[in-house]
């Protein structure tokens, strides 16, 4: 079995589901002591880091023969749920997959690149420095790409999500928002005293939907397409017999290159707005919970055209393009390390059906391959 694939098994054969995503979850802990052993035999020494407590960053480290530009492999190891899969840490090969939870994402790309690692450690490392960073939380807050950053650095980055083996040269970003309406609670046989704020919250709905139609028939961005939001999770009421007097709604807000959460907020607070001018009763509020920014490189930077000329020695098609999900790229980006996205093939990313192409697993692997080769052996920086 090629040592990328057996490495894949191991890896999703561990149960890392992210605790802040489903409370009591297995966590980080086990994949990451793996990784770190892994790591060690191959020949990279290996630090790991605090990104919250009990949840750490595994990083290995390959030293050149001589000076040179830094490259860093960076890839998430934690998973969603696995609420409807009926085996989902047992992995399975099924013509030229393998299926099982994080396989396409993204525990594919991670043991793609540690063991590009390998490779490059078992034939030397000429110059530069090879860094490869195991990070926990990408599904939910990204603290550990956040706690990365505030250790490492490099010349440039490559994110292993999957990307069906194309040179991903940014992505969507995305803000949260929960909107929250007030009304009076009372005995439902009593409606004159009463006001019901789910009622209310569906006129909110009402134009929130309007507005993503809106959203969603702009001119695209060249890059990232369409910006669109989403009516996420909705809870509210007491009991039957009562007016509920609160109602909150969790939305999600995707966001392409020059938006932010400022200019979402101003977008949702407009709509409240409009509805206690409608109606002087109205009460509601909205608070911004968590944003990430949209992130983009240019596709004539160093890296893409870099990684571009990778896969193309290793006998791999790819092209320029984007993503349509967030991903650490942003975190790296934003500290000062140009990045792109760069992974195998797959399919059912937080479906009950996961798979990743073994063969998209090896040619990615070989690309990441003639990458630090190439990237590592240059005379100037970012050259």
């Amino acid at each position: 079995m090629d040592p990328a694939v057996a490495l894949l098994h191991d890896l999703v054969a561990i149960d890392s589901v992210n605790p802040s995503l489903v409370p009591g979850a297995a966590g980080e802990a086990e994949i990451v002591d793996a990784i770190a052993a892994r790591l060690r035999a191959i020949g990279l020494d290996v630090e790991l880091q605090e990104a919250a407590p009990g949840r750490r960053n595994v990083v290995g480290i390959l030293e050149g023969r001589g000076a040179g530009p830094s490259l860093m492999f960076c890839g998430h190891v934690d998973t969603v749920g696995v609420d409807g899969m009926v085996r989902p840490f047992d992995p399975i090969e099924r013509d030229g997959r393998l299926y099982g939870r994080g396989a396409q994402d993204m525990k594919g790309g991670v043991a793609a690149m540690i063991d590009a690692a390998r490779v490059i450690a078992e034939e030397g490392l000429p110059a530069g420095r090879l860094i490869v960073a195991c990070v926990v939380d990408e599904e939910y807050a990204s603290v550990g790409a956040d706690a990365l950053v505030t250790r490492w650095r490099a010349d440039a980055a490559v994110v292993t999500e999957p990307t069906d083996l194309h040179v991903a040269i940014g992505h969507k970003g995305f803000a949260w928002f929960d909107i929250e309406t007030r009304g009076r609670a009372a005995h439902g046989s009593r409606p004159a005293e009463g006001r019901d704020a789910i009622m209310r919250m569906g006129r909110v709905l009402h134009r929130l939907e309007a507005l993503d139609r809106a959203l969603q028939a702009r001119d695209p961005d060249p890059l990232m397409g369409v910006p669109s939001l989403h009516a996420s999770l909705i809870e509210g009421g007491r009991e039957l017999s009562s007016y509920p007097d609160r109602c909150v709604l969790k939305i999600e807000r995707r966001t392409v290159t020059g938006e932010d959460d400022t200019q979402v907020a101003r977008e949702l607070a407009a709509i409240l707005d409009a509805e206690r001018a409608a109606d002087p009763e109205f009460e509601a509020s909205l608070r911004l919970t968590f944003a990430r920014p949209a992130y983009a490189i240019a596709e004539s930077a160093p890296l893409p055209q870099a990684v571009l000329r990778a896969a193309r020695r290793a006998a791999v098609e790819s092209r320029v393009g984007s993503m349509s999900f967030w991903t650490d790229a942003a975190v790296l980006g934003k500290a000062g390390i140009p990045a792109v996205l760069f992974g195998p093939r797959g399919a059912g990313l937080h479906s009950v059906e996961e798979y990743v192409s073994l063969a998209a697993v090896t040619q990615c692997r070989d690309t990441l391959v003639a990458l630090a080769r190439d990237w590592c052996a240059q005379k100037e920086k970012g050259a």
